[in-house]
């Protein structure tokens, strides 16, 4: 029956030893074979759990890829946010905080009606004409236009009792030396340059076209200005509410000075003098200095733009 299970072969024998001897050799190789198809299997079962691992890992770097993608782009996002935040928090800071100008002598030369000139008052917020845009000309006795470095100033009034509100219908009188160093009907008795009222409007502006003012001996270059709660208390400098003066950024007036024919007489005198030795600006605050300074922008030819901010209680 043995003999009948397995295959003819003609090669051998047909003894029971010999047929015993094949049967071994048989099973032997069965056994080979199944262990060969056990090891092949559990390499394929690793296989596919190492193809698991595989995609598991793929899922992994790719969940960690998504979760740092996911991460980055939320802290970018957030960073973002925030510097956005900061941004608007900062440009609304600025916008509702300024810094109140201080009280400065309006000086020897100020025709409000508060001292003399030749014997007399000279009040020249009085006269006709003197509300007006452009001071560069004399408009009382004389047309005289004074000459120099073209200025286009605005200034903007805020109130610092209501987080820097504009302060409309105030009235700013403003007014400075010629490029030589003298005043309208002062030094320059005949002369009535330099010298206007505007009135502010809903932004709390006023803008003035006038010249760069000189540098005369003891001061540094400057512009004075009063401000008056309206038009119709501007006749006099004991109505301004404020009385203060602006700084000339030192910059310009070394652009201007050594290289404009009108203003020799300005160079030495610049070069003698400093905020710290100013006898009105010396006293005042970094911060007060930086609010009574015009940023400027422009050139000797094409002339300048100058803005400052004047902030006083309304």
């Amino acid at each position: 029956m043995i003999k009948d299970t397995l295959p003819s072969d003609p090669t051998h024998g047909h003894s029971l030893a010999e047929d015993i001897a094949r049967i071994e050799a048989q099973m032997l190789q069965r056994r080979r074979a199944l262990a060969w198809l056990g090891s092949s299997a559990g390499a394929l079962l690793i296989g596919g759990c190492g193809g698991g691992g595989s995609s598991s890992g793929s899922a992994t770097t790719a969940a960690t890829t998504a979760a740092t993608s996911t991460g980055t782009s939320t802290g970018t996002t957030a960073a973002a946010t925030t510097a956005s935040s900061s941004s608007t928090s900062t440009s609304s800071t600025s916008s509702s905080s300024c810094v109140a100008d201080p009280q400065e002598t309006a000086g020897p030369y100020p025709a409000d009606g508060t001292n003399t000139s030749s014997g007399s008052t000279s009040d020249i917020l009085t006269a006709s004409g003197i509300v007006r845009s452009d001071i560069r000309s004399s408009f009382i006795s004389s047309t005289t236009v004074a000459q120099g470095v073209q200025v286009t100033l605005t200034l903007t009034l805020a109130n610092t009792g209501a987080n820097c509100a504009a302060l409309a219908g105030y009235a700013v009188y403003l007014w400075h030396c010629d490029a030589v160093g003298n005043y309208s009907l002062y030094s320059a008795p005949a002369e009535s340059y330099l010298r206007g009222v505007q009135v502010s409007n809903s932004a709390g502006q006023v803008t003035f076209v006038t010249i760069f003012p000189g540098c005369y001996s003891g001061r540094w270059p400057h512009m004075h200005l009063e401000v008056f709660s309206s038009q119709a208390a501007a006749t006099s400098g004991k109505n301004a509410v404020l009385t203060t003066q602006l700084a000339m950024p030192s910059a310009v007036c070394s652009a201007i000075y050594p290289y404009v024919s009108n203003y020799t007489r300005s160079v030495s005198n610049f070069a003698a003098i400093s905020l710290s030795t100013d006898n009105v600006f010396s006293d005042n605050t970094a911060a007060q200095i930086a609010a009574q300074t015009p940023t400027m922008a422009g050139s000797v030819a094409d002339g300048y733009t100058a803005a400052a901010t004047i902030s006083l209680a309304g």
